[in-house]
């Protein structure tokens, strides 16, 4: 289960929404929504949590990149709302190193033929999943200026949403969207 909500800072203070992700595909596409949101270019988060497996804060300010922090990166891997999160940038790879037909290993086997080496095909997932960390990625930081400093953001765990909304004094507002 999923619980999406975008938090826009206004002179009035935070302003709470709850939001469908289903038409966002891309990095890009949060960011725009996030956009959206607030008309006057102001601070906008984009809360994600999925149950206690892991949760996610996007920072949008204005026309700014977007800033991104990802409690398990791992867990969120195996999540299409995570997967928008983690971007190559994020995961410090080369967006080049990805899938190449250079490096596709053609053996006759795409003909139907049996694979002795099944073995070394589990392998080559299993080595694809490694490149995504196990534990926090991003930028720690993305609330130090709002009250949740990166100590207690790496400390959060379950009902984190709840918890930075508290912090941000934004609770009441966010839980009428809940």
């Amino acid at each position: 289960m999923y619980f999406a909500a975008l938090l826009a800072r206004t002179e009035d203070g935070w302003e709470a929404s709850d939001t469908e992700l289903d038409d966002v595909e891309t990095l890009s596409d949060l960011a725009d929504l996030a956009r959206g949101a607030s008309p006057d270019e102001d601070t906008v988060l984009v809360l994600i949590e999925q149950e206690d497996a892991w949760f996610g804060v996007v920072r949008v300010d204005g026309e700014e990149d977007p800033r991104i922090y990802v409690s398990d990166a791992a867990a969120a891997a195996r999540s299409s709302y995570g997967e928008i999160l983690l971007t190559d940038e994020l995961l410090g790879r080369d967006p080049d190193d990805g899938d190449d037909l250079d490096a596709l290993d053609l053996d006759g086997t795409e003909d139907g033929e049996s694979d002795d080496d099944e073995a070394d095909d589990g392998d080559a997932v299993a080595g694809a999943g490694e490149a995504v960390p196990h534990g926090p990625v991003g930028d720690a930081q993305i609330l130090d200026d709002l009250g949740v400093s990166e100590k207690e953001l790496r400390s959060l765990a379950t009902d984190a949403v709840t918890e930075i909304a508290e912090a941000l004094g934004a609770s009441e507002t966010l839980e009428t969207v809940r």
